[in-house]
């Protein structure tokens, strides 16, 4: 991956929005509120609401502060506490 130009409004019906202080922020294309949700390949929702976004934001800065820090190719990986269940291969 190279540092360069990063392409977004790839949305049709929805606005995702970003400031340092705030997190992420989502809503609907005409500007009603919206929130993140996570679906399992099924289309079941398993989690929704602000925690996900949180938790997308953490991750997203936790990735590009061990970028900056010269551990790029480091994954950073949420997993609900004590529960292991996608273990990635850590020698990769």
């Amino acid at each position: 991956m190279c540092i360069g130009p990063i392409t977004t409004g790839t949305l049709e019906n929805a606005v995702i929005s970003a400031v340092i202080f705030e997190g992420l922020q989502v809503q609907t294309a005409d500007g009603r509120p919206a929130r993140l949700a996570i679906l399992d390949e099924a289309g079941n929702v398993i989690e929704c609401g602000h925690q996900v976004a949180e938790e997308a934001w953490n991750v997203a800065i936790a990735s590009y502060k061990n970028f900056l820090a010269g551990n790029g190719h480091l994954r950073v990986q949420t997993e609900p506490p004590g529960l292991k269940i996608n273990q990635i291969d850590k020698a990769a």
